[in-house]
């Protein structure tokens, strides 16, 4: 899978779990990387809702 914000690749554990996390907006769910979450969560939601 791939981060909804920067386009990288988001690994996945052994156990087949995203190393990241899941952005529900609008009743879509997004995928965003750990960097990527671990910065402003306002911009993440600015940057999911377009």
């Amino acid at each position: 899978m791939k981060c909804t914000l920067c386009g990288k690749e988001i690994e996945i554990t052994f156990l087949g779990k995203l190393k990241g996390n899941y952005v529900k907006t609008n009743g879509k769910v997004y995928t965003v990387c750990a960097s990527c979450f671990r910065s402003n969560k306002d911009e993440i939601r600015t940057k999911v809702n377009k």
